[in-house]
């Protein structure tokens, strides 16, 4: 089993993601550096960590998308390799145009970290398999662009093909249809606001992100 993380200017959970995926999965990881142009053979997962990559200037995402390393990442989830984007890799994967919508600025215009409770809406992806009859999870947010927006019929898209997989229980910025987590019409390109890189220990608080990452493993 094998992953790659890939690191940007900014990134600053990426060690965290790391840390996860060894202690949930098993499995061997590696840090891929934003300006390389090929990925290590082989890959189970990619993910795209949190932080604030480039400083978040322009628009959060979006420089990032622009990196050499992101031609080779949209490359493999065309083959199919799963993709996680975790909070500023969400909005790396929207501006990258792997998953619809947008990220926008909270709707209380602050920065919220805190933990959530979730709604497992769709248990069938390779993503959430692992829950089994679990329909609820914690995880933590920590974001000041957060807000997921979509037009109506995209939204509507997403509701009737199953693309919508986590939701908040109780709306911590504002986003559309109380969205938190969402996969791309292949099942295999996954964006989510929550970190699972901050709930894969007892100890963090939750382990419910370890049976995430536990289950992309278990699909591959």
């Amino acid at each position: 089993m094998k992953a790659a993380v890939i690191v940007f200017p900014g990134s600053n959970c990426d060690r965290d993601c790391k840390v996860a995926i060894e202690r949930s999965a098993g499995a061997r990881v590696e840090m891929v550096w934003h300006q390389e142009t090929a990925l290590p053979d082989d890959l189970d997962l990619i993910v795209l960590p949190g932080g604030f990559s480039y400083g978040d200037y322009l628009r959060c995402g979006a420089m990032a998308a622009q990196s050499p390393v992101m031609k080779e990442v949209v490359s493999a989830a065309g083959k199919g390799v799963a993709v996680v984007g975790i909070c500023n890799g969400f909005q790396v994967l929207t501006e990258v145009g792997l998953l619809p919508g947008a990220l926008l600025r909270n709707a209380g215009l602050k920065y919220v970290c805190k933990p959530v409770e979730l709604d497992i809406v769709n248990g069938q992806t390779r993503f959430t398999a692992g829950y089994g009859e679990q329909r609820q999870a914690v995880m933590t947010v920590g974001n000041g662009e957060g807000n997921y927006f979509a037009d109506e019929e995209t939204l509507d898209r997403l509701e009737g093909e199953g693309q919508v997989v986590f939701r908040y229980k109780e709306n911590p910025n504002g986003s559309a249809r109380d969205i938190a987590g969402i996969v791309n019409k292949g099942g295999n390109v996954l964006g989510l606001m929550p970190h699972p890189d901050r709930a894969f220990d007892a100890d963090l608080g939750s382990e419910d992100g370890a049976v995430l990452f536990r289950s992309i493993f278990q699909s591959a």
